[in-house]
């Protein structure tokens, strides 16, 4: 069985939905949706509206909290490089480092390509 998780909407109890409708018959309010699986936000929020009312809430605490960047960041020749893959005409995959500067590629196997630690040997 499936652990049930709460919304982490700070309104979504306030939504007036028949399924956040819980209690007995002179005794019901509306309480955040509890659901095996979550859609939004990394499997956190039940909908975009609680996602959001999540962000206009917490996103400036979040992000001084996490390191606000205070310069640029900048794509160079160094550190352009991405993992990529096409597939030839004989429907076989081939798997390369892109660099999106240089337009260079490199070949990988699929090994390679899957491990998400692997990085690229400097020539």
């Amino acid at each position: 069985m499936s652990e049930l998780k709460l919304c982490q909407g700070p309104k979504c109890h306030q939504y007036h939905t028949k399924d956040r409708l819980k209690g007995q018959k002179d005794n019901k309010t509306y309480q955040t949706r509890r659901r095996s699986s979550m859609y939004y936000g990394s499997g956190n929020f039940c909908s975009m509206n609680c996602y959001n009312d999540w962000a206009e809430t917490f996103i400036d605490r979040a992000v001084d909290h996490f390191g606000r960047l205070t310069e640029p960041k900048h794509l160079n020749e160094n550190n352009a490089w991405t993992k990529g893959y096409d597939w030839n005409s004989n429907d076989d995959t081939v798997y390369v480092y892109r660099n999106g500067i240089t337009k260079e590629e490199r070949p990988l196997t699929k090994a390679q390509y899957d491990d998400n630690n692997y990085t690229l040997n400097e020539r």
